[in-house]
């Protein structure tokens, strides 16, 4: 399977997770993660129920030190600042040790829009962004 394929079936597992969760995560987006080790998912997680905890904090803490060399699959760009002063979702992946994050949509949410992933990439992790966006950006026509 090339590098792409694999990306792309992981990414439709993390829109599968989002979409699970459509209308059930209060003022939150609904969002999928999946952090694999090739074509071995480590760990998967979506926005929980009421909006938190946020899909890739659950995922990190289910994967623990699995995570450090994994990639992060996530369906909307992760968050650079949480509202509550809780980590953000980028700065839980830094701590995770991943070294690729791909995500499919953006957001322009003001906590987000670009933060994200500038702090994954000044930590030295590699950020693909835009997979599957089209598929991906009808979970959140309401951003």
């Amino acid at each position: 399977m090339t590098e792409r394929a694999l990306d792309e079936r992981m990414m439709r597992r993390a829109i599968a997770l989002a979409a699970s969760r459509l209308g059930r995560t209060g003022d939150n987006p609904a969002v999928g993660c999946v952090i694999a080790r090739g074509a071995s998912v480590i760990a998967e997680a979506a926005t929980a129920p009421g909006g938190r905890p946020h899909a890739e904090e659950q995922a990190v803490a289910l994967a623990g030190d699995a995570a450090r060399g994994a990639t992060a699959y996530v369906t909307l760009e992760p968050c650079g600042e949480r509202s509550s002063g809780a980590p953000s979702c980028s700065e839980r992946l830094i701590e995770a040790g991943v070294s690729r994050v791909v995500f499919a949509a953006a957001n322009p949410h003001a906590l987000s829009a670009g933060r994200g992933p500038a702090r994954l990439r000044a930590a030295g992790i590699v950020v693909d962004k835009g997979l599957l966006a089209d598929r991906a950006r009808a979970l959140y026509v309401d951003l």
